[in-house]
């Protein structure tokens, strides 16, 4: 088995470091075998079937013209659960599991209602579901692709979630409140889509990544609002944040009549979480 280890390393070697190689080359034999990579490390394998050989191949072509490996798989590791993730959603990253722990941390043994807006593949949603074990939680989302895919991930999470499609941009009526509101709505300008991650800008979707140069703020300022309506008094906001937008974020908040605003930085020290309570 080691040639052919050595053969994803080769094949792979223009586009991925050293490290990168190593941990793709054990994902995809995972992936292709069957097998645990401890299983193939003591020989339950040597080598691959004519089918398997065939779905290898597949697999390094897609990846040797850049899209992300999440994707090629159709899964990704979030909170220590598996989440089916494909071109509709981001890939769910490290920066909001940060984000997850925090509202865990603060609410997890707690009755209470919570909703995600703009819940993608449903990563903060499912995990908030089947980690605060006393909570309803709801979540909303434009895209019909991004829902099947989080309702999928419900199910495989066992998790109780309710999913509707909802465009926050639109006027609409809601009777529910909540104790928790959360979001990682898009926020990176038109502007800023040089400065990115080909593989990101190239293989993942637009319309949960952009918002116009003229108002990077266009999510917050319209979530902030329906918060304002949808928060029980002493109801909690929670953002995911661009590192370089803690400071304004917070000063809308407190503009917006909420208080107690608080800005976190992840494991990196960028500026990364606020939480906000309705007064």
């Amino acid at each position: 088995m080691q040639h052919i280890i050595r053969y994803i390393r080769q094949e792979l070697g223009e586009r991925y470091s050293l490290s990168e190689r190593t941990t793709l080359a054990r994902i995809i034999l995972e992936e292709v075998s069957g097998l645990t990579f401890a299983g193939i490390a003591t020989g339950k394998i040597s080598n691959l079937s004519d089918s398997q050989a065939r779905e290898l191949e597949q697999i390094l072509s897609r990846l040797k013209k850049g899209e992300p490996f999440q994707y090629v798989l159709g899964k990704t590791c979030f909170y220590g659960m598996e989440f089916r993730v494909g071109p509709s959603v981001l890939i769910p990253r490290p920066e909001t599991e940060e984000l997850v722990e925090w509202i865990i941390a603060g609410n997890g043994c707690e009755p209470c209602t919570v909703l995600d807006i703009g819940t993608g593949s449903g990563c903060i949603a499912v995990t908030l579901a089947v980690k605060m074990t006393q909570a309803r939680v709801d979540a909303w989302e434009l895209s019909v692709g991004a829902l099947q895919l989080a309702e999928e991930n419900a199910r495989r999470n066992h998790a109780a979630v309710r999913f509707s499609q909802r465009d926050i941009l639109q006027r609409f009526a809601c009777e529910t409140q909540y104790d928790l509101i959360v979001s990682n709505p898009p926020y990176i300008t038109e502007a800023e889509k040089g400065s990115m991650e080909p593989t990101v800008a190239a293989f993942e979707p637009g319309e949960a990544l952009f918002v116009p140069d003229r108002d990077p703020l266009l999510f917050y300022r319209r979530i902030a609002e329906l918060a304002n309506g949808l928060l029980k008094e002493g109801g909690r906001l929670y953002f995911e944040i661009h590192r370089s937008r803690g400071e304004i974020v917070c000063r809308m908040l407190r503009e917006k009549g909420f208080g107690e605003v608080e800005l976190r930085k992840d494991l990196s020290g960028n500026d990364r979480m606020v939480r906000a309570v309705k007064k």
